[in-house]
């Protein structure tokens, strides 16, 4: 590959949304990353935001509390953008494509890697939340190996889906889900309402379990048979329960959900669970699953989205511009009456 089709890598700075104290997003100049020889220069098109990155402004995130992560931070891990230029090593992209960049970048080389289990790289570091500047910039420089190409008939703004629902996929993957499964999908945010999503299309039935009203009324129109609160569901009515919220009061409700010999996979991310009585496991045969991102699933996910099994339009609250990032943070945190999902875009296409 010759030096006009590497493209030409730009100098100076560019334009970053960062978090730079808890509470505070500002927009800042940021030096554009110098190039690597297996790096890959990125242009933004979408940024999505989701729970982690609020954990981030309000400064509880684990990421911080264990020294990971310091302000100020560039977040931004559900993202999309365009390839404008490569390293020399990098092959099998060109200028020009459009891509969707993984998470979590592993390292290819420790022991649980080389034994297939990059999803706990012993020296893991993830876009946007440690290691790795987060896409919530003009750039972003990525490994060629953690970069997905997207085909044109998927828009700017559902590539940006893809990073929550590889985990959603993943998850389904782990517990089996089929089509002689009743499922309960708990939670009504951008997770569960993917979940319900693919719920219908692989399972016999799927009820939606959630506290907001909004989220109910939208998984009732993506395929739930039923949009429950949860003083609605049937104890031991599910032989799979996706838990999605993330909520402490979540987890033991899934294990009553679930029947006997059923499997629960664990999504959302709880610091506590309240009343868990570890008997449940034992007794009726319980099988949980903690899922850890869908790293794998890429490739499958996208061709989820494309073959309309996955539909990130109905997901979408607003799209908002970097200068717009606190407007959005605060959509994200108070402004939930329908969609959940807002986005930055940066330099992304309509469709």
């Amino acid at each position: 590959m010759s030096s006009n089709q590497r493209g030409m890598w730009p100098e100076g700075t560019m334009t970053a949304v960062a978090i730079t104290a808890p509470g505070r997003v500002e927009l800042l100049r940021r030096p554009i990353p110098k190039p690597r020889p297996d790096g890959v220069l990125v242009r933004t098109a979408y940024v999505g935001l989701c729970g982690t990155d609020l954990e981030l402004l309000h400064g509880s995130a684990s990421y911080l509390k264990d020294g990971r992560a310091s302000f100020p931070l560039v977040f931004g891990h559900e993202w999309c953008g365009q390839v404008v230029a490569m390293g020399e090593e990098v092959t099998g992209l060109s200028v020009g494509d459009r891509v969707v960049g993984q998470t979590m970048v592993p390292c290819g080389l420790c022991r649980r890697c080389q034994r297939g289990q990059r999803p706990l790289c012993e020296r893991m570091v993830e876009v946007g939340l440690y290691g790795i500047q987060g896409a919530a910039a003009d750039y972003i420089q990525m490994p060629r190996r953690s970069l997905t190409v997207l085909p044109d008939a998927l828009s700017d703004a559902s590539a940006a889906f893809i990073e929550p629902a590889v985990t959603v996929v993943g998850g389904f993957d782990k517990v089996g889900c089929g089509m002689e499964d009743e499922v309960a999908v708990v939670g009504t945010g951008t997770i569960g309402l993917l979940a319900v999503q693919l719920a219908s299309h692989v399972a016999r039935s799927v009820d939606a379990i959630g506290i907001d009203a909004a989220g109910l009324r939208l998984a009732s129109l993506l395929g739930a048979r039923r949009a429950l609160r949860p003083e609605q569901a049937r104890r031991g009515a599910y032989s799979v329960v996706i838990e999605a919220s993330g909520s402490p009061a979540a987890f033991p409700r899934c294990l009553e959900l679930t029947e006997t010999g059923g499997r629960v996979a664990v999504i959302g991310v709880a610091n506590e669970a309240v009343g868990v009585v570890p008997g449940d496991f034992v007794l009726r045969g319980i099988d949980v699953f903690g899922i850890r991102h869908g790293l794998d699933y890429y490739d499958r996910t996208v061709q989820l989205f494309v073959d309309g099994v996955l539909d990130a339009g109905p997901l979408i609250a607003e799209a908002l511009s970097p200068e717009q990032a606190g407007r959005a943070f605060e959509m994200l945190e108070h402004g939930r009456s329908g969609p959940p999902k807002v986005l930055l875009r940066f330099h992304g296409r309509d469709s």
